[in-house]
């Protein structure tokens, strides 16, 4: 019996969100036909900078899911202002009477403040508590959140964190050819649990890399070390996200130093912010790195991926259309959070 499902489907992207949510919308197409569609959508923003979103159909009684990339920069809008307009969007949709409201956030923002030093804030509770505040959103999909309690600051909404792995991992074993002179290496030791993970899966070695993190500067590492054997080797350094790339370049160097024969970093989100895309340019052109692999977690213009030799990226948007059209359809995710 096919099960019933919570109610019509219908997806909705914030302006931001709109490429990675065509590509789940074809994905969808193949699952459900022409009956699923983009809904249609704007968003004005006016001289005093404030915005405001209008739905252009009806969703009344309709399982909604918003589809927003609060990394994508590319049209000068900040991770602030793409959760502004997420939360119009979220606002427009309750007061037209969906039945059900699910954020689709492949990178959570503000995903690293999720605990406190010092006098600081933690961000990444607040951000919960404003998506799920007053009844707002009911459910949120996510992929590689940085920390996985992070799930732990929602109290009302259900919150499911995919696996970047499940999209990756097929890849990598396409790729490994010779799995004895292959390593999985993760950037920290808190990344230990996800390297452990690949490296049974693809049944290869593992090295652990240790940084001295110099926590009165953003982004800064002053020294790495690296614990196992890869002179020699293939090695895949796996993380859940790389920022502006100082810490990998340094293990780059640092592994490629140590006698590694290619070098090449795994990722679910490829933010590449700041000085990026120059640090690993040159890595490149000095042999460091061979390749880096992200998804599309947050948008890259096809201009970056064709002019951009060391980068390679997956799509994880069927991964995430058949997980909105199990959840519509009140059927199991389970095996997809492998």
């Amino acid at each position: 019996m096919t099960p019933t499902p919570k109610a019509p489907l219908s997806i909705l992207a914030c302006s931001s969100g709109l490429s990675f949510a065509k590509r789940i919308e074809k994905e969808l197409k193949k699952k459900h036909g022409e009956e699923v569609h983009l809904i249609e959508s704007e968003e004005m923003h006016f001289a005093s900078t404030e915005l405001k979103t209008i739905i252009n159909e009806s969703i009344r009684g309709k399982d909604v899911f918003i589809i927003q990339d609060c990394e994508n920069h590319s049209e000068g809008q900040s991770t602030d202002e793409n959760l502004r307009a997420l939360y119009t969007m979220v606002d427009a949709c309750r007061r037209c009477d969906a039945e059900r409201i699910t954020t689709v956030l492949p990178s959570y923002p503000y995903a690293r403040q999720d605990k406190q030093s010092g006098r600081e804030g933690i961000t990444a509770a607040r951000i919960a508590y404003e998506l799920e505040g007053d009844g707002s959103v009911d459910h949120i999909v996510t992929i590689d959140l940085h920390n996985s309690a992070i799930q732990g600051f929602f109290r009302r909404a259900k919150i499911d964190n995919l696996m970047g792995g499940y999209a990756l991992l097929p890849v990598l074993k396409k790729m490994i050819e010779d799995k004895e002179n292959t390593v999985i290496m993760p950037t920290d030791l808190g990344g230990a649990k996800r390297a452990n993970h690949y490296a049974q899966t693809l049944k290869t070695d593992i090295a652990f890399t240790y940084k001295a993190r110099n926590y009165c500067k953003a982004n800064t590492v002053d020294k790495m070390s690296i614990l196992g054997d890869v002179n020699g080797k293939d090695v895949y350094i796996v993380d859940d996200m790389i920022c502006t790339g100082g810490t990998l370049v340094k293990a780059l160097e640092e592994t490629k130093n140590m006698g590694a024969k290619k070098v090449i970093a795994v990722c679910t989100h490829a933010l590449l912010n700041g000085p990026a895309v120059e640090r690993f340019q040159e890595a490149y052109d000095k042999g460091f790195l061979d390749l880096v692999i992200g998804t599309d977690s947050t948008y890259h213009s096809k201009e970056f991926l064709k002019s951009t030799p060391w980068f390679k990226e997956i799509s994880i948007a069927s991964y995430f259309a058949d997980t909105i059209s199990r959840l519509n359809q009140r059927k199991s995710i389970t095996d997809l959070l492998d």
